[in-house]
């Protein structure tokens, strides 16, 4: 066999590429011309891997776009990302050679607006409220007179300032600051350590506040979100510190105002809350003090004028004492005549008893008296017992007499009763034998199982057994006839009866 020409190939100015080549061309491509991008979709398919990476996609309502973000940037985001949340995402495009994808690496991400901050915001609050965190019953009294408070603020806002100012103004206390960030991706994260921190404070040369005061000014609601993170709400829900939130103007409200345990509507209304006015407890001690003196000496002026009243209505004291001296004298003689007055009462008693008690001898024969009496009592209703239980036992003795000489004509009548009910019984079951049929001139044909057979089992050559009144013969089955094979046998003679009374059985 010869080997065939090949085609020629038509010439080309079209250069040639490995697949390799064009998808290394495509990605630097992608990366030069879209090294920085701003994204702004809704977030599908959130994934978060066991690594850190986050994995989802940005979708409008024309197009997907596949993004990842790194590990590294994930902890910066600022945010949670959940499934169906609209951001803004910037980062960077690149290409997935081994599979043709092209997909964006986010670097930073926010909200996309007010309207997602709100929902983000009411489904984290539901969320905490679920678990209880704004419980009223959480909540702990702020102390009426803290030593020591608390603040966690920027060190370089006018809101310390003003926190400082109105206590100067109130009550001078002693304040420590804990300087965090109120403001930034960082914010959360410091305010609540701060929160933490002054918790696990020891009783040491740093003292523990007895209240905190978390504070910020007024600010748009991205300003202020750092005060709605879940970290910093459940920080603020476990301080073990009585806890004031003041974030914002009045009408500025964030979820740490529900988990403090008091909310001030400005920093400045939290330090008044935190302090009551030093000049008005003052004026309240001195018009509290001036009452209790008044209040004292009143009692002392009252106490004095009952004193006199009463010693105007007690007696003399000598002549109580005399009085007391004569009644003790008459006791005295009226008590050495007493005993002997006593004994002599006593012994007409006591002779009085002894005549009324019997002798002893005479109350040893009204005893056997009564024992003699007893016993013949005794013996007459013994006897009367024996002759009673003589006379049962004799007419016991009459009745089994009487009742075994009807018992023999009544066991001999219901003897012979049973005899003429089994031999009607008897008689009975003879007439129902089926050899009274035979008697008659039918027959009964069995196979060698001795089962009575039917004229399905009517099979040539099938050997069968047919009974007559007289006896027994051997058949077997041919085309349309039976066959005689053995004679039949002579029927057993009847057995005869023994007596008239009863016949046989079979």
């Amino acid at each position: 066999m010869t080997d065939l020409p090949s085609p020629t190939r038509p010439a080309s100015n079209v250069p040639e590429f490995s697949v390799s080549e064009l998808s290394g061309s495509l990605k630097r491509t992608v990366e030069e011309t879209f090294a920085h991008v701003r994204v702004r979709g809704e977030i599908s398919g959130f994934k978060r891997h066991s690594s850190g990476h986050l994995y989802f996609a940005l979708k409008d309502a024309d197009a997907v776009l596949d993004a990842v973000c790194w590990r590294g940037a994930a902890v910066k985001l600022g945010l949670q990302p959940e499934d169906g949340m609209e951001v803004v995402a910037t980062g960077r495009l690149t290409t997935y050679p081994g599979r043709s994808k092209y997909q964006m690496v986010v670097e930073r991400m926010e909200l996309a607006g007010q309207g997602a901050l709100l929902k983000l915001l009411e489904d984290r609050k539901r969320k905490l409220a679920a678990e209880g965190l704004f419980e009223q019953s959480r909540k702990r009294p702020i102390p009426f007179l803290p030593e020591i408070i608390g603040v966690v603020t920027s060190p370089t806002g006018a809101v310390i300032r003003d926190i400082l100012h109105r206590l100067a103004e109130r009550f001078p206390r002693r304040v420590l600051l804990w300087p965090v960030a109120v403001q930034g991706d960082t914010a959360a994260a410091q305010i609540a350590a701060a929160i933490d921190g002054f918790n696990r404070l020891p009783m040491g040369n740093v003292p523990r506040p007895d209240v905190l005061i978390v504070a910020r000014g007024g600010g748009s609601i991205e300003d202020l979100w750092a005060f709605n993170e879940e970290i910093v709400i459940r920080a603020a829900a476990n301080s073990a510190i009585p806890l004031i939130s003041a974030v914002g103007h009045e009408t500025d409200t964030t979820l740490i105002d529900y988990a403090s345990d008091l909310r001030a509507p400005t920093p400045t209304a939290a330090a008044e809350k935190a302090v009551p006015v030093r000049s008005e407890l003052a004026a309240t001690v001195a018009d509290c003090g001036a009452r209790l003196m008044g209040c004292m000496a009143r009692g002392l002026e009252d106490r004095r004028s009952r004193l006199e009243h009463l010693s105007r209505a007690l007696p003399n004291p000598r002549r109580v004492i005399e009085d007391c001296t004569l009644r003790l004298d008459d006791r005295a003689e009226r008590l050495k005549l007493a005993l002997p007055n006593l004994l002599h009462r006593r012994e007409a008693e006591l002779e009085r008893l002894a005549g009324r008690l019997k002798h002893p001898r005479e109350l040893l024969t009204d005893k056997a008296h009564q024992l003699a009496q007893t016993s013949t009592r005794l013996d007459h209703a013994l006897k009367t017992a024996l002759a009673a239980e003589k006379a049962r036992l004799e007419r016991c003795e009459l009745q089994i007499e009487q009742t075994g000489q009807r018992l023999k004509p009544a066991l001999d009548r219901a003897l012979s009763d049973r005899d003429r009910q089994l031999a009607s019984l008897g008689a009975l079951l003879e007439s129902f034998s089926y050899k009274k049929v035979l008697e008659r001139g039918y027959a009964v044909v069995r196979d060698p199982a001795g089962h009575v057979v039917t004229a399905a089992d009517a099979k040539p050559g099938a050997p069968w057994a047919v009974e007559f009144k007289d006896g027994t013969a051997e058949v077997v089955v041919g085309h349309g006839a039976v066959v005689a094979a053995q004679a039949p046998a002579p029927a057993p003679k009847k057995a005869k009866r023994e007596d008239g009374r009863q016949g046989s059985l079979l």
